[in-house]
């Protein structure tokens, strides 16, 4: 979390700063309101066009940047957070340019007199810019319009997920028409200084984005297609775990990791922990607990045999550290990613000394017995929290267990307020804050 903190605040300050770099020089104090609005507007222009060009980068899924902001799951945090700023951002942007000409219209201000247009015909290009203004400008507004339609969307946690999916893509097209209308408007003065080449930069690459989520190309060299091989319903906990047979090439991945799942075309790709360790036969297990609308209807829709298509794999829930203990917690379905560690510490032992806690509203026998197997294959000491029989498990109750728990590294899965409870008592209790690792596994 603190990576994409540090990268969210420290973008929107250098894009200040690089503003104020090209507005210092030849700064003198606004004669009037129009002239402030004119300066801010520029402004939030340069914001909102910035953190909308990062999101649409993070769209496309690039691996290259899960080392540095802790794996795609933290990506879409501040994915999400970079599209709230655009949305506030672009809102006043909007208000200010429509409101004054209302208070004009209600006759609350007076325009300033404007003189004729200058024409340049030694800056042909700046000549070409002036031209376009009324273009762009209403086509800014339109795709505004859209934009912010299509980002409320997105935040309504209501609005169906094979909608949106659908309709989330639509924000390219949006963006593209965002990057005419900001080329245009943009004060010509800044592509001469240091601040016009980023935005240029950031545009630039945003656009090839916008483009391959078009045209359907994101992280193509990541998918492989896939048949159902094995399915099994585990009714008391509502769970289906899906074994499929890889029919292309997968890569592999790392106990931890996720892949984005099409198993029916009309609802989309879902992401899914990967329940199994990677053997090299190109079997993959995921383990999908009935959360939603259409993972309920999974037990009665999939059938062995079903085409499926797999994306990935991505995160970065790969417990590694320097720390020689570590603590587990999985807390319902999210026990998944530690059996498929589990199932890779049993071929290959690490030497750390691992307890698992495993906090559960509904006692499975069976499965509890699958996971006591992997735990005793994996020479895990694992710990079932049964709420019913055993109450909530709190950071005092797994203190008790773990009298060592300083020197561990607590990796956590499940759901994120119980997460961040338990984080927070811990390091109030003394644990150092990067020795919590959590998975933010919300990707809208």
């Amino acid at each position: 979390m603190r990576n994409i903190q540090r990268f969210f605040v420290g973008f929107l300050a250098v894009l200040t700063v690089l503003w104020l770099l090209a507005e210092l020089p030849a700064w003198t104090p606004p004669p009037h309101f129009f002239a402030w609005r004119t300066l801010l507007m520029q402004y939030s222009g340069v914001l909102a066009m910035g953190v909308m060009s990062v999101a649409m980068v993070l769209a496309v899924r690039p691996v290259v940047f899960e080392p540095y902001l802790g794996g795609l799951d933290k990506m879409y945090r501040l994915h999400k957070w970079l599209g709230i700023t655009a949305l506030v951002v672009s809102v006043a942007h909007w208000l200010l340019a429509v409101a004054p000409k209302w208070m004009v219209g209600w006759g609350w201000l007076q325009r300033p007199a404007r003189g004729p247009r200058a024409v340049l015909l030694d800056a042909p290009v700046q000549q070409f810019f002036m031209g376009q203004r009324g273009l762009a400008e209403g086509i800014g507004e339109w795709a505004f319009y859209a934009a912010a339609l299509l980002m409320v969307l997105a935040l309504v946690k209501r609005f169906p997920y094979r909608h949106f999916f659908k309709t989330h893509h639509l924000l390219a097209v949006a963006y593209l028409a965002l990057v005419w209308h900001s080329v245009v408007l943009l004060k010509f003065d800044y592509w001469s200084g240091l601040l016009g080449p980023v935005m240029a930069l950031w545009m630039a690459a945003g656009t090839v984005s916008a483009l391959m989520v078009l045209f359907r190309r994101v992280a193509v060299g990541r998918q492989v297609v896939g048949e159902v091989a094995r399915i099994r319903h585990h009714a008391a906990l509502d769970v289906v775990e899906v074994e499929i047979q890889c029919k292309g090439r997968w890569a592999g991945h790392d106990p931890g990791q996720f892949a984005f799942v099409t198993l029916h075309e009309d609802e989309g790709p879902h992401p899914y922990t990967i329940s199994s360790a990677w053997t090299g036969d190109g079997h993959i297990t995921f383990i999908i607990k009935a959360l939603g609308d259409y993972t309920r209807t999974l037990s009665k829709r999939l059938r062995v045999g079903d085409v499926v298509k797999m994306e990935g794999p991505y995160g970065r829930f790969n417990f590694q550290g320097t720390a020689q203990r570590q603590i587990w917690v999985g807390a319902g379905i999210g026990i998944t990613p530690f059996i498929a560690r589990m199932k890779a510490l049993a071929a290959a032992p690490d030497g750390r000394a691992i307890d698992l806690f495993h906090p559960t509203a509904v006692y499975d026998e069976h499965a509890i017995s699958l996971v006591q197997r992997d735990a005793d294959a994996a020479q895990v000491q694992l710990h079932v929290f049964w709420s019913q029989r055993d109450g909530l498990l709190t950071a005092e109750r797994l203190t008790e267990q773990v009298s060592a728990w300083r020197e561990a590294d607590i990796w956590f899965c499940g759901p994120a307020p119980f997460g961040q409870s338990l984080r927070k008592d811990l390091v109030a209790m003394g644990l150092p804050p990067e020795r919590f690792h959590q998975e933010l596994f919300q990707m809208r």
